[in-house]
């Protein structure tokens, strides 16, 4: 776990609902997405967005969705290294996540 994001793993994290979890792990991934090309920052947000998924995914609130949150994790590990398993791309996984950051915006 990174410093950055050492005191959402300490439990700031689950003061969230799933929407504004979703809507950050989004936030990294879009960063992913944009630095295509510079691979420093790409594999730096890159881990990021792993980081807060993971996180998501140990949060018991959503243990009913596990499965959904676990496809979505391998989804983006596929778009990360290329898409050559599911054929995923980092726009259609950028495109996912943003759903939730509107529903999160709008206070759902």
């Amino acid at each position: 776990m990174t410093a950055q994001h050492s005191s959402l793993a300490a439990g700031r994290w689950q003061e969230f609902t799933l929407a504004q979890q979703l809507g950050h792990v989004g936030s990294e991934v879009s960063r992913t997405r944009k630095a295509v090309g510079d691979e420093e920052r790409f594999w730096s947000a890159a881990t990021r967005a792993f980081e807060l998924l993971d996180l998501t995914i140990q949060d018991p609130r959503w243990s009913s969705r596990l499965r959904e949150l676990l496809c979505a994790r391998e989804v983006l590990a596929d778009a990360v290294l290329g898409g050559t398993e599911y054929k995923s791309s980092l726009e259609d996984i950028d495109k996912y996540f943003f759903t939730f950051a509107r529903a999160a915006q709008a206070g759902q």
